[in-house]
């Protein structure tokens, strides 16, 4: 009995009659720091290794070891390196390459704009903290309850996955200096799986995989005709046309519905004269 109440007094405690989704909100406010640090070594952990597919990939492209590893070390955002270096194995200008793994990289800074209200990090800690700003920090981050719990999230996750993603990458170009051809073993398409393996959980809305399927037609369908590089800034314009179509569709229903009541109304008011 005594152990039964010791227990029952060292969990958290709401008030008798609170609804469910008031708990469910005082839970998540009490989410204990090794529940944040778990889910972050996860994150990190698992999309850290897949650091080896990059390494294998870039190395395949005819990059350098040394090139390799100061992408993954000054870049460090998985997106941007594997369109770069994918241009770059596909014989692209290494302009355009470069375009398309920038265009990819700006999501990043809007990410950033979120985190700096929601972290406020001090002055002097800003500029390195920007260099862990991607998909995975930005999602630990904005899943945490309190601003404590989000700073150790993105802290976590960021330190884990550079660390990992870097030695991965490491391995990946060793690994394939040993194996020799990439392209015998079939590693040059471990980029693009990695990748596509990595979107596909992010495609929670309509409109979000509306965009990713419209992408897809339009790189695969430019891929024949334009040169390597240039069908991926192609398929950056899935974007703004499924956003425009979204946005005539949304017009076109606030005005039916606006004739429909208008309608309505006249048709009340005639009853009414009646």
């Amino acid at each position: 009995m005594a152990e039964q109440t010791a227990h029952s007094e060292s969990r958290p405690q709401t008030p008798a009659g609170t609804s469910p989704g008031i708990r469910t909100a005082v839970e998540r406010a009490r989410k204990p720091d090794s529940a944040v640090v778990r889910d972050a070594l996860g994150v990190g952990i698992a999309v850290g290794l897949s650091g080896f597919a990059f390494g294998v990939t870039s190395a395949g492209a005819g990059l350098s070891l040394l090139q390799t590893c100061a992408l993954s070390l000054l870049v460090f955002t998985g997106a941007s390196q594997f369109a770069l270096v994918g241009a770059l194995a596909a014989g692209g200008n290494p302009l355009a390459a470069a375009a398309g793994a920038f265009f990819l990289g700006v999501r990043n800074a809007f990410y950033g704009l979120r985190l700096s209200q929601l972290l406020a990090l001090p002055r002097f800690v800003r500029p390195l903290a920007a260099h862990w700003v991607i998909d995975e920090t930005t999602a630990v981050a904005l899943a945490q309850p309190t601003r404590h719990a989000a700073r150790l999230g993105f802290t976590v996750t960021g330190l884990t996955l550079y660390v990992l993603w870097n030695l991965t990458t490491l391995g990946g170009v060793l690994g394939a200096e040993a194996l020799g051809d990439t392209d015998a073993w079939g590693l040059d398409a471990a980029g693009p799986a990695v990748f596509l393996a990595l979107l596909a959980p992010m495609l929670r809305t309509t409109t979000e995989r509306a965009v990713a399927g419209l992408a897809v037609v339009l790189g695969l369908g430019f891929l024949p005709v334009l040169p390597a590089g240039v069908p991926v800034l192609m398929a950056a314009l899935a974007a703004p046309a499924v956003l425009w179509f979204k946005g005539r569709s949304i017009t076109r229903n606030s005005n039916r519905n606006s004739n429909i009541a208008r309608d309505s109304d006249a048709d009340r008011t005639k009853g009414e004269d009646r």
